[in-house]
């Protein structure tokens, strides 16, 4: 392509993947890019490479002149550089040794039962409204958002509050939103943390306080942090899970006839979706070489997932969405030592939904053309807006 590429691409539908992500597929696996605020930036979209420079520690979140770097968007949150660049990857070791023992499998099947039991509650409610009905608003929104306050000790009573400050946070057009919405979000996570300290319970702030080192501040930010990841992505993951299966009746009858096949079917929904934002941007902390072009120190790297998910060459028809599919591992949690620590929770809750959702409503069916569902096209996560059903 001769012509300037900019992000993010147009999808055809909210889970096809974009026209021109496929064919810049096609010519190779390194290309310049405009982000949607016009900085320059390398997009990688093979999957070997975007899953080794996912591990590989000469590209990081930080930079060492932040005000210059290339930004993805106007997100305070996720627009730009993070953390210093001096001390990065050392800070990243010591948050991931403090989160690490509160998110152990065991930990997390400990949760498996009262996932199920919150699933089950929601779609008894579901199960009660008016035709058509929201599955989004109904079950993709509420369930991790009930699993996350749980699990972090945050009041399931602030969700709207929290969950406006999520959005605004993650908003990729306004900047003063942005900030406002991220400001608001610390803020509450402060104040979260002075009432943990004044009375402990049973979750991950509380024992993020008794840790040793580690400021209010730190704690604050960590935690408003896993807030957010922890129910934003599951939300729309759910959300498009469902609308794969509902696109697709013989992948949905399958997993109808044989339960067994659930686990597969999550992982076919977390790898399925083309999602055109431009992946995970890193800075490159040197000059190296990769794929025959050369990356200059302080430039913006895009490593698109979704791309890496749809490589042809390590998923065959990757286009298709296939409940028993064997192939490759999916990179939408990442690689190596950022691999999402909230995965474990994230299948759960996708396994919970889908285990249940599908022999309840067998005959459910949207109640909408696809071209009329839309999508939130200016946040970081995207997703659905609604996903109105019949059964």
């Amino acid at each position: 392509m001769s012509a300037a590429i900019w992000l993010p691409f147009e999808q055809p539908g909210p889970v096809d993947v974009a026209p021109v992500l496929s064919a810049l597929q096609a010519e190779g696996a390194v290309h310049r890019v405009h982000t949607a605020v016009g900085d320059e930036a390398w997009l990688i979209t093979s999957y070997p490479l975007v899953r080794d420079l996912l591990a590989d520690e000469r590209l990081g979140r930080s930079h060492p002149v932040p005000e210059t770097a290339a930004r993805t968007g106007e997100s305070a949150l996720f627009g730009g550089p993070m953390g210093d660049f001096d001390t990065e990857h050392a800070d990243h070791a010591r948050m991931r040794a403090l989160l690490q023992p509160l998110f152990t499998p065991k930990r997390m099947r400990a949760l498996d039962s009262r996932v199920e039991t919150l699933t089950t509650e929601l779609l008894d409610k579901f199960a009660d409204r008016p035709h058509p009905a929201d599955l989004v608003a109904a079950v993709a929104v509420p369930l991790p958002i009930l699993v996350i306050c749980e699990l972090l000790g945050v009041p399931y009573a602030d969700r709207d509050r929290f969950r406006s400050w999520t959005r605004a946070a993650a908003d990729i057009r306004e900047r003063a939103r942005s900030e406002r919405g991220l400001a608001d979000l610390f803020g509450y996570g402060k104040d979260l943390v002075a009432r943990k300290r004044a009375d402990p319970g049973d979750d991950v702030i509380s024992r993020l306080c008794e840790a040793d080192g580690v400021s209010d501040d730190e704690i604050a930010a960590l935690s408003m942090s896993l807030l957010f990841a922890g129910h934003e992505t599951t939300v729309v993951h759910i959300g498009l899970g469902a609308l794969l299966l509902l696109t697709n009746p013989d992948q949905r009858n399958a997993v109808l006839e044989d339960h067994h096949l659930v686990g597969s079917a999550v992982e076919e929904m977390l790898r399925a979706p083309g999602k055109t934002g431009g992946g995970i941007p890193r800075y490159a902390r040197a000059d190296f070489e990769i794929g025959g072009v050369t990356i200059h120190a302080g430039e913006l790297v895009l490593l698109d997932t979704s791309a890496g998910n749809h490589d042809p060459a390590d998923f065959p028809n990757p286009d298709r969405f296939d409940v028993t599919r064997r192939d490759a591992p999916h990179l939408t949690f990442g690689h190596g030592l950022r691999y999402c620590i909230g995965a474990p929770l994230a299948r759960m809750e996708l396994r919970a939904v889908f285990s249940q959702l599908i022999p309840r409503f067998p005959d459910i069916r949207l109640a909408v053309p696809v071209h009329d569902l839309r999508t939130h096209r200016n946040t970081l996560t995207g997703g659905l807006t609604a996903l109105p059903v019949r059964w």
